[in-house]
C-alpha cells in the first residue's frame, strides 16, 4: 500500500495503459481448454451430484421446506463456481510450468521496471516509490530505516516530556532574568515578546516546529541564537569524549582480557581492585585532586582548559576516562570469561586450536557485543556532556551549557540541549545496533529471515 500511494501519479499512468493494452491471449486460451477438458470428463455433473445430496441431506435434517427444482438450481450454481475456480487454478498451474503467466497489472508493471527506458522516464513522478523499493530491496537498509523512524519518535517523545517539566516548573524566567526590581509590565512584555503568555499547546507546537525545522530561537539570557551556540561548544565537547574513549579503549581492553585468561591470579585480582578504585572515586574530586598536584604542586599541566593549549586536555580526558576505562575493564573480563565456558569454545579446543587462536578466533569477538553496548551508552552520555567535570576545569562545552541555562530556565537553550543529546544518543544507539549485525552473525540472520 505504501508503494502504491508513494507512486500513485506513475501507476495511475501505467494503469490506464493496461487496461487499454491488455489482451491475455494466452491465459484466456488455456482457461477455455481447461473447462472443455473438466466438461468433458463431466465433472461438473459429478459436481452437482455432490451438491444436491449434500443440500438434500442438509434440508432434512434442519427440516426445512424446499422443493426439488430450488435444490437443483442451488446446486447448479454452486457447481459452476467450483467449475470457474477449478479452471482458474489448473489454468494458473499450466501456465507456470510452461513458463508463462496470467496477465495482471502486478505482472505488467513488474515487466516495466526491467526496461532502463522505463525507469528513466518515470524516475521524477516515482522518486518516492523508488526510494521505498530502495529500502526494502536490502533488509539491512530496512533495519536501518526502521531504527533512524524510531529515533524520531524518541526524539519527539523526550522533547515534548521536558518542555512540559519546563512549562510546570515553578521558575520564572522574567522575574530571574530582569531581576527582583522589575515591574509588572517589564515582566509582561518580556513574555509577550518571548512568547511565555500563550497556552501551552501554542507554545509545545511553536516549540516542536522549531525543531523540526532546525530554528532552535535564541535563548532568553543574552539573546544568542542557541543552535549557533551548540555548534560552538559541540567541538570541544566531542574532542575530550573521543579522547577519553580512545584512552579507555587502548588500556581496558587488553586489561580485562588478560584478567578473564588468568583468573583469580594475583594479576586479575590486582586490576579488578584498581579498576573498582576508579568506578568509586567522584569526577569532582579526582579532578580537584589532579588540579592539587599537576598543576599546583608540581607546575605540570595548566589548571583550567585552554582551547589553544593541548596540555590542558590531558587532565580532563583522564578524568573523564577513568570510570570509562574501569567499566569497560570489568565488562570485558566477565563477558570473556562467560565465552570462554562456552560449548563451542570447548569444541575449538578439541579440534586443536592453541589458546591463542580460540581466543581471537572465538573468543574475543562475541565478548566484545557486550563491551560495545557499554562504550556506545557511556560514550553517548559523554557527548551529552560531563557537566561536572567541565566546571572543574572550566571547559564552556554542552553539559555546563546546559547547566548553566536551567536554573532561569532558558528554555530554548534547554529545549536546545536536550534535543542535541537525545539525537547524539539515539545516532549511538542505532551505531551500536549496526555494529551487533556486523560482529554477530545471528543478529544478520535474523533481520535477512524479519
Amino acid at each position: 500500500m505504501l508503494l502504491v500511494l508513494a507512486g500513485f501519479p506513475l501507476h495511475l499512468v501505467t494503469y490506464f495503459i493496461y487496461v487499454r493494452k491488455r489482451k491475455d491471449h494466452n491465459s484466456i486460451k488455456m482457461m477455455e481448454v481447461v473447462r472443455a477438458e473438466l466438461l468433458e470428463a463431466k465433472c461438473k455433473e459429478t459436481w452437482i451430484n455432490e451438491f444436491t445430496d449434500q443440500l438434500d441431506r442438509k434440508r432434512k435434517f434442519f427440516k426445512t421446506h424446499l422443493k426439488s427444482e430450488e435444490i437443483h438450481r442451488e446446486a447448479e450454481r454452486l457447481a459452476e463456481e467450483k467449475l470457474r475456480a477449478e479452471t482458474l487454478r489448473l489454468s494458473e498451474v499450466r501456465l507456470a510450468r510452461n513458463g508463462m503467466h496470467k496477465q495482471t497489472y502486478s505482472f505488467y508493471f513488474q515487466s516495466l521496471l526491467t526496461r532502463p527506458t522505463f525507469l528513466l522516464v518515470s524516475f521524477v513522478p516515482g522518486i518516492f516509490m523508488y526510494g521505498l523499493l530502495l529500502l526494502f530491496s536490502s533488509p539491512f537498509i530496512t533495519y536501518v530505516a526502521e531504527r533512524l523512524v524510531q529515533s524520531l519518535f524518541v526524539i519527539t517523545g523526550v522533547a515534548v516530556l521536558v518542555f512540559t517539566i519546563l512549562y510546570i516548573s515553578p521558575f520564572d524566567p522574567a522575574s530571574n532574568i530582569l531581576g527582583e526590581s522589575a515591574t509588572k509590565e517589564q515582566i509582561t512584555a518580556f513574555n509577550r515578546l518571548h512568547g511565555l503568555d500563550l497556552s501551552y499547546w501554542q507554545q509545545l507546537w511553536n516549540a516542536l516546529k522549531g525543531i523540526a525545522t532546525f530554528d532552535l530561537g535564541s535563548s532568553f539570557a543574552g539573546n544568542e541564537e542557541v543552535a549557533t551556540s551548540i555548534a560552538n561548544k559541540f567541538p570541544v565537547t566531542l574532542t575530550i569524549a573521543l579522547l577519553s574513549v580512545i584512552m579507555a579503549i587502548v588500556i581496558a581492553i587488553p586489561v580485562g582480557i588478560l584478567s578473564a585468561t588468568r583468573p583469580n591470579s594475583f594479576l586479575d585480582y590486582s586490576f579488578m581492585f584498581i579498576a573498582l578504585l576508579g568506578l568509586s572515586i567522584p569526577n569532582f574530586w579526582q579532578g580537584l585532586i589532579f588540579i592539587l598536584g599537576f598543576s599546583i604542586n608540581l607546575n605540570w599541566l595548566p589548571p583550567t582548559y585552554s582551547p589553544g593549549n593541548a596540555l590542558s586536555l590531558i587532565m580532563p580526558v583522564v578524568v573523564l576516562g577513568t570510570a570509562l576505562t574501569a567499566s569497560i575493564a570489568r565488562m570485558m573480563r566477565s563477558s570473556l570469561l562467560e565465552i570462554i565456558h562456552e560449548d563451542y569454545i570447548t569444541t575449538a579446543r578439541a579440534k586443536g586450536l592453541t589458546k591463542s587462536q580460540m581466543l581471537w578466533k572465538h573468543a574475543v569477538g562475541n565478548a566484545m557485543i557486550p563491551v560495545i553496548t557499554v562504550i556506545g551508552l557511556l560514550f553517548g552520555g559523554m557527548l551529552g556532556g560531563a557537566a561536572v567535570t567541565e566546571k572543574v576545569f572550566n571547559i564552556r562545552g554542552i553539559g555546563s551549557y546546559i547547566v548553566d541555562k536551567q536554573f532561569i530556565p532558558d528554555i530554548p537553550a534547554i529545549m536546545g540541549g536536550v534535543v542535541y543529546i537525545a539525537i547524539t544518543i539515539s545516532l549511538i544507539n542505532l551505531l551500536i545496533d549496526i555494529l551487533y549485525a556486523f560482529l554477530d552473525p545471528r543478529i544478520r540472520s535474523k533481520i535477512n529471515q524479519s
